[in-house]
């Protein structure tokens, strides 16, 4: 299969390179989106921290689908949604053109039989090297309220992490999703009382970190079968300069490990 170097660009960008001056702990979610990997089946974009994944209904805000769909149209395709992403974490997103590619795609994921891995900034230091986690969760509004395995209408969510890094008072850890609910990863870890940095919605002390402007949350890693070929489609989609911003700091502070 071939990876196309293509880039989506939003009809609002300026075009031009960052200054040497620019704010390295924003994310650059005003500026392109490239595409990881494109056939005639999909497209997975490697989205940016701040762009919506999917609209807003009665927004014109952007999002990766819309920018996607502009895109495609010149080649009379289509985008259909597959799966998502939070709107402040970046990486891995994929896209499907037809409708029985999307229905191949989505009952993958449905099933959880996706590899998909993220790496997070963590506050604090693990005092395991690996581990599992189980909740459960009930969705209020925007947010994962936690509910106990007793509570009927409770989903359950469970993953798995490894530590990578150890920092001062903080960790970078890879975590692998066995469920895939909405925030998951950003509840758990909250639950546990390792909250990621930068993330706001689930702790709110966390709007006054000065290293990083978004939730330290990356889909990093995306492993899942062609929905024609039946193939595996491995993909991997590097830090994005914001991130690496946060570790390169970190690292600074404090006497990293590992």
């Amino acid at each position: 299969m071939k990876r196309l170097p293509r880039n989506v660009r939003s009809r609002q960008e300026k075009p031009g390179g960052a200054s040497g001056s620019e704010d390295r702990r924003r994310p650059r979610f005003s500026r392109e989106i490239s595409v990881l990997y494109e056939d005639e089946a999909m497209v997975v974009l490697d989205k940016p921290a701040g762009l919506l994944a999917v609209p807003i209904k009665g927004s014109r805000t952007p999002s990766a689908l819309s920018l996607l769909v502009a895109q495609l149209e010149r080649k009379k395709q289509q985008a259909l949604v597959v799966h998502r992403i939070d709107r402040f974490a970046s990486g891995a997103l994929v896209f499907a053109k037809t409708g029985s590619d999307r229905h191949a795609l989505v009952r993958q994921f449905l099933a959880h039989t996706p590899v998909r891995r993220y790496l997070a900034v963590v506050r604090g230091r693990l005092d395991v090297d690996t581990g599992t986690l189980v909740h459960y969760f009930r969705r209020e509004g925007m947010s994962q309220q936690m509910r106990t395995a007793r509570d009927t209408k409770a989903a359950r969510a469970e993953l798995r992490f490894s530590v990578e890094r150890l920092f001062a008072n903080a960790s970078l850890v890879r975590v692998e999703l066995v469920t895939g609910l909405q925030n998951q990863i950003r509840a758990q870890f909250s639950a546990m009382g390792h909250p990621i940095i930068g993330d706001r919605k689930y702790h709110p002390a966390e709007a006054s970190e000065p290293l990083i402007a978004r939730v330290a949350l990356h889909a990093a890693y995306l492993q899942f079968v062609h929905p024609r070929s039946g193939e595996s489609v491995t993909i991997n989609c590097k830090l994005p300069p914001d991130f690496q911003h946060l570790v390169q700091e970190l690292s600074r502070s404090g006497r990293a490990q590992r």
